[in-house]
């Protein structure tokens, strides 16, 4: 059976080679004898010695032998004994402690031989012990070297691996006050020093009781603290008394008596021939720095002070970058008259690209108001140049007063004549807040989200072209235009991909998560951009640039005397006919005149199922209260079609055909008016009843 050791080296099996009854005393060696019939043991003197067994103290059994072995060395060597008995082998060897009356440990080695009977049972066993601390002390020392070169390979390692990561400056910091970090750096506390001209910021502390440090969170590269001193001498010094430091270091005398430390070494962080920092490394219940421990303190700050260089640089070109790109958006938004408009950006997380995305609201003729958002393709600097000129460019479109198919035809134009391989999508709308209407051309980007002043959302099909610069290089610059409808107190929301993108899922769902944020959102403006930044650009955890604009048109409820609402109902959408329906009946209940309901909700839906059925697009819905001269309610319903409905009279058979009929049995007044690009047709019911007659 192989011999069994407790850190100590390979056994060797031997043989006592002496006849029975024969005693050693040599050398720190003693012999023993054991009959295994009777159980008794004799030990020699030596033995006795090397056991540490007094006169008396020893009883001849085998429990006596194992006074001073640890109970779990006994059963091991019980175990080892027993398998040689049983079987085949007649020799056993092995190392085992002896804990001595003086409390030093001591390693023991054991070697003894089986004799057996002519029948081949086993009678007694005879067998040598011997000090064997000596000889094992330069195994341990090696083993304990070994295991600290282990684990200071591991240090390096896992820091190396934690700081490759690192980007920012703040994510060193991170990864070294982080969970595990102080752990994966073998030490118990750490502070860490930034040098800002002259003198040292503290940016990091980890470790119990050291965040009394703060309270010197800059100090004067004067050398008065031991970390200033060695960033000034740009040496390491390793202190194994902290206490030792008060004499020379009086400002450090108030801290000394309250950090529970014993020992530091205080590194100096040297990149490209500058000390950068400093770095301090507390440790409890160290007494001393081995050259080993010495060299890889250097080592991690070595490691440390690489991803600081790299870190800061990262910033600094970061800092440029988006500077550059912050100076390419608009510094202001102009204040706008019937609404409020609140835009936000956003740079990416992660890398030091810059991007291309941008937003921007322009003031038209006619009290009219243009926004965008648009992408240059890339994630550079190029690319915010490019947006620079291009947003300036469509400004200028846009501010000679061009349709937007034009605005955008000629911003196209422009980008494909710059010296750039570069292509944009873009968003881009004119609205008209007097009147709610808006026109909105796509090229290549995602088109407008919409809120209703009930709380529905939708996504308007808007008719889309190319990319700008694309569209040019193909000869295809078309930018169809939609007319879309915005009443008092809704929302438009336009924003770049960046907003609903996650890596690897669809962009569908990303679509569905913001309108579900603008559906739960605020109403105003600003406080509903905020509230679709913090759900979405962190959720997404962006790795792309996000601007976002929000368009509200302000409400307008009418007065108490003469109230009113708005309902936007989209071409075939039958949840905004029912919507639209319950709108009106619960308005009307509000205001006092429940006994109108139904002929105003019939009135209404021949009204909106002729304008959803006959012309191309949504109806505006409009019911509002004329206190004068009689109190009346006056319902409206706009499209965007010139052509006027006219009353005819259906056969018996026709399906068609009466819905101004209804409506003119109904109402005490209608009518039709022209409105811009379009048309509403109105009827009016008595509160009181009256006779009815068309208008």
């Amino acid at each position: 059976m192989a011999a069994a050791e407790r850190d100590g080296p390979e056994p060797v099996r031997q043989s006592p080679g002496t006849a029975p009854g024969e005693r050693f005393a040599l050398n720190g060696m003693g012999s023993l004898e054991w009959d295994l019939a009777s159980g008794a043991v004799v030990l020699d003197e030596a033995a006795m010695e090397v056991f540490d067994l007094g006169p008396g103290e020893f009883d001849g059994t085998v429990p006596g032998v194992g006074l001073r072995v640890p109970p779990e060395d006994g059963v091991r060597l019980t175990d080892i004994i027993e398998g040689v008995l049983a079987g085949s082998a007649d020799t056993y060897g092995a190392y085992f402690m002896v804990q001595r009356r003086d409390g030093r440990d001591q390693w023991t080695h054991t070697a003894g031989r089986v004799l057996r009977d002519g029948s081949g049972q086993p009678e007694r066993i005879v067998g040598i012990v011997r000090d064997a601390t000596a000889e094992l002390a330069q195994a341990t020392l090696l083993r304990k070297l070994e295991a600290a070169r282990a684990q200071q390979t591991t240090i390096v390692q896992r820091t190396t691996e934690a700081l490759s990561r690192a980007v920012t400056v703040d994510d060193v910091t991170a990864a070294l006050t982080g969970a595990g970090a102080l752990e994966r750096l073998g030490a118990d506390g750490l502070a860490l020093g930034l040098v800002e001209g002259g003198s040292i910021k503290i940016i990091a502390l980890s470790g119990e009781t050291l965040d009394i440090l703060s309270e010197r969170q800059f100090t004067r590269l004067d050398g008065s603290l031991p970390l200033s001193q060695a960033v000034l001498s740009r040496q390491a010094r390793f202190v194994t008394s902290l206490s030792e430091l008060d004499g020379e270091f009086p400002l450090l005398a108030d801290y000394l008596s309250r950090i529970q430390y014993d020992a530091a070494a205080y590194l100096p962080l040297i990149a490209q021939a500058k000390a950068i920092g400093g770095l301090v490394l507390f440790y409890r219940r160290r007494s001393e720095f081995s050259p080993e421990e010495r060299n890889l303190c250097l080592g991690l700050a070595g490691i440390v002070a690489q991803s600081l260089q790299r870190a800061l640089l990262f910033d600094q070109e970061r800092e440029f970058a988006t500077g550059l790109q912050a100076a390419m958006l608009p510094r202001r938004i102009p204040e706008i008259s019937g609404g409020e408009i609140a835009v936000r950006y956003h740079a990416a997380w992660s890398g030091r690209e810059v991007g291309g995305d941008w937003y921007d609201v322009i003031a038209l003729p006619r009290d009219r108001v243009g926004v965008v958002v648009g992408d240059v393709q890339g994630h550079d600097t190029h690319a915010a140049a490019i947006m620079g000129q291009l947003r300036i460019a469509l400004r200028a479109y846009a501010g000679e007063g061009h349709p937007p198919s034009t605005v955008l035809a000629r911003a196209s134009r422009f980008l494909a004549e710059l010296d750039t391989e570069r292509f944009a999508t873009c968003m881009y709308a004119q609205v008209d807040l007097e009147t709610g209407g808006i026109r909105a051309v796509r090229a290549g980007h995602l088109g407008p989200l919409i809120r209703h002043t009930d709380g529905r959302t939708g996504w308007p099909k808007v008719r889309g072209g190319l990319p700008l610069g694309l569209a040019s290089f193909f000869e295809h610059e078309e930018f169809p235009e939609t007319r879309l409808d915005l009443v008092p107190g809704e929302t438009l929301v336009l924003c770049t991909d960046g907003l609903v993108e996650e890596p690897g899922m669809s962009i569908a769902v990303g679509m569905d998560a913001l309108a579900q944020a603008v559906r739960s959102g605020p109403q105003d403006a600003g406080a509903l951009a905020d509230h679709l930044s913090d759900r979405l650009w962190e959720r997404w955890g962006s790795g792309d640039d996000v601007a976002l604009l929000v368009l509200r048109r302000a409400p307008d409820p009418g007065t108490h005397r003469a109230p009113r609402i708005h309902q936007y109902v989209h071409q075939a959408d039958p949840e905004g006919l029912s919507e639209a329906r319950y709108a009106l009946r619960q308005a009307l209940r509000d205001w006092g005149m429940p006994e109108l309901a139904d002929d105003v909700e019939l009135a209404a839906g021949e009204l909106l199922v002729n304008a959803l059925l006959h012309t191309d697009g949504g109806a505006v819905l409009t019911m509002e209260v004329l206190p004068e001269p009689v109190r009346r309610i006056r319902l409206w319903v706009k499209d965007r079609s010139s052509v006027w409905p006219r009353r005819r009279s259906p056969g018996e058979a026709a399906t068609t055909g009466r819905g101004l009929l209804l409506v003119d049995a109904l109402a005490t007044h209608w009518g039709v008016e022209s409105r811009g690009d379009g048309k509403a047709v109105w009827c009016e019911f008595d509160a009181g009843g009256g006779p009815r007659r068309t208008g």
